[in-house]
């Protein structure tokens, strides 16, 4: 599997293809875990890793995220994402139905965008039940380091799982568009979970992506030598 992705990612350099993935889901899913597993297998130099809290308010709400999107022939991978923040804000009651329905078309819109400038867009949502979930916050609360690296604290006062559920249901169904569809990742099995996932980014990838050379191969610029595009 690293060396299809490796080879993709070659192509997608060669031709200078955009990409854009982003890894949503529950707490302790095993997002981390698919992150690593395709950084492991590409190019660094080719593409971008990015962790984002909350936009800075006195922009748009986007505007964070623009200035992250992919150049020709890279990739930016979102671990959280406008998503995560759009659902969060729902969940802290900050944003109303006519709030909520309007932040849902901004996205449509926005990714529509992007498909349109030609950049492939993988959207991967990684579920697990409460019961695993319960487990693996269990596991990493009672691990010092990963406590601080993670830290959980007083879950009193937060929002049901049944609510976040209902919340990302209804969001997942309002931006899921032929332009950019939603992948559902089963992850209760963490390395199974991380394995389906590398497999739906190479689905795409093949199927978006040209997978021989240019015919003048001759002519391509290297990576260092590109403009940006």
């Amino acid at each position: 599997m690293a060396d299809r992705l490796a080879h993709l990612q070659l192509a997608q350099i060669v031709h200078r293809r955009r990409a854009i993935i982003l890894f949503e889901g529950w707490d302790a899913c095993g997002k981390r875990s698919a992150v690593r597993g395709l950084a492991g297998a590409w190019d660094p130099c080719a593409f971008a890793t990015h962790c984002l809290s909350a936009p800075d308010q006195d922009r748009h709400w986007l505007a964070a995220y623009w200035s992250c999107l992919p150049g020709a022939g890279t990739s930016s991978l979102f671990h959280g994402s406008w998503y995560r923040y759009v659902a969060d804000e729902r969940l802290a009651g900050r944003l109303a139905d006519k709030a909520w329905a309007r932040r849902c078309d901004e996205i449509n819109e926005f990714e529509a965008q992007q498909r349109d400038h030609g950049t492939l867009i993988v959207k991967l949502f990684f579920h697990v039940t409460a019961e695993v979930q319960a487990r693996r916050i269990a596991k990493r609360d009672a691990d010092p380091w990963r406590r601080w690296l993670a830290p959980s604290g007083d879950r009193r006062g937060q929002p049901t799982r049944e609510l976040r559920q209902a919340t990302w249901t209804d969001l997942l169904s309002h931006t899921d568009t032929r332009w950019a569809p939603w992948t559902l990742i089963d992850a209760n099995g963490q390395d199974a979970g991380a394995e389906a996932a590398l497999g739906a980014i190479i689905g795409a990838f093949e199927k978006n992506i040209p997978l021989d050379p240019p015919a003048e191969a001759d002519k391509v610029v290297p990576i260092g030598q590109q403009k940006a595009g």
